[in-house]
């Protein structure tokens, strides 16, 4: 025994430094449990977006929110405000929080909520996980459904219950792992284009989800498993440009539209008014967003949603060592439209909106 853990330590994990058990999915499940009233915003918000997804209802989603989640409390302030807003406009707008708790990194940097909740390198997941789940509780239970991206495969096992749509970046479309996740997973789930902008990976990732996998996972109980799926039938493309520019124009509406069409699936589209549709610049989201109300208002169009990076206050900021002097309200990753363009934005396509009819 003790020889074969000597030949084994010279061979496995040479880079490993440690490993950290966690709660198994079901352990943090039972102890932050989920409520009535969450469970009915949930539910009732997954019906909805199946719907408008199925031209079943004709609201437009608005996934709006900070570009990542990194103070509880401002989040959850942010969301208090967002739902007396979805309370007024729902009849036109479904809205729906973007709760943003893992992000991707080019190369490296602060990796988000559950990765680094205390944003000082010491990566204390488990107290991430318990922070988000708590968090996705809170926002819940004000009646206001929230969306985030799956970036981990593991972590959707602790919060899926929360969540009302899930999104796949665009670095992470093309992976199986992902596509097979989306086809497991209990609420609809929208496909960013690639990097370079390509549509074509999207409608294919919609596609792989709608058929049934089997891939290597963890169960509720924590124990690794193969995880066998049935597919998931409510996928859409977003839009949110690439390398070569915008796509939010009519003209790559129409060719997602004819690439959904060709691989037999319902055409359905969320513009992401934000990343390279904005050039990087948030300030262009509002361009981008009037530019995407008029195809809307003026047309019959498969455009579904809208994607909007957002905060209490605009703009973004570093992340300081000193994290007392962090400003309440701004994001740490990419910048964000303050409120009060918020609140602007949202009225003005509600009565849009209204006309339409």
């Amino acid at each position: 025994m003790n020889e074969t853990h000597d030949l084994t330590s010279k061979v496995a994990n040479l880079h490993v430094r440690a490993m950290q058990p966690l709660l198994a999915p079901a352990e943090l499940k039972a102890r932050l449990p989920l409520t009535p009233a969450a469970a009915e915003t949930v539910t009732t918000a997954r019906q909805a977006i199946r719907a408008i997804l199925e031209g079943r209802d004709k609201r437009l989603i608005i996934v709006i929110g900070p570009c990542s989640i990194h103070d509880p409390a401002a989040a959850l302030d942010y969301a208090a405000r967002l739902a007396n807003l979805q309370h007024q406009l729902g009849d036109q707008l479904l809205i729906v929080m973007r709760t943003y708790l893992e992000k991707p990194r080019t190369t490296v940097g602060w990796r988000g909520l559950i990765n680094d909740p205390f944003l000082d390198g010491s990566f204390d997941m488990s107290s991430g996980l318990s922070t988000a789940r708590e968090l996705l509780l809170a926002i819940n239970a004000l009646g206001l459904p929230v969306a985030t991206e799956m970036l981990d495969p593991i972590s959707p096992q602790y919060l899926d219950d929360q969540i009302s749509l899930a999104t796949i970046g665009a670095r992470t479309t093309e992976a199986q792992t992902h596509r097979a996740l989306a086809s497991g997973i209990s609420m609809p789930v929208g496909f960013k284009n690639g990097t370079d902008g390509g549509i074509q990976v999207a409608v294919n990732a919609c596609l792989a989800a709608a058929g049934p996998h089997s891939f290597l996972g963890i169960s509720d109980t924590g124990y690794s498993a193969v995880v066998t799926t049935t597919g998931n039938p409510s996928s859409f493309v977003i839009l949110r440009g690439g390398r070569h520019g915008p796509n939010y124009q009519e003209e790559h509406v129409v060719q997602a539209a004819r690439l959904m069409r060709e691989a037999h699936l319902r055409p359905a589209v969320m513009i992401d008014c934000s990343h390279a549709n904005a050039e990087g610049d948030f300030r262009r989201q509002e361009t981008v967003w009037y530019k995407v109300i008029e195809q809307i208002v003026t047309q019959p169009t498969p455009i579904v949603g809208m994607m909007v990076e957002s905060n209490i206050v605009e703009g973004k900021q570093p992340l300081l060592a000193d994290r007392s002097a962090l400003r309440y309200g701004v994001s740490l990753t990419d910048g964000c439209i303050g409120w009060e363009t918020t609140e602007r934005l949202l009225t003005e396509v509600y009565h849009a909106l209204e006309k339409r009819r």
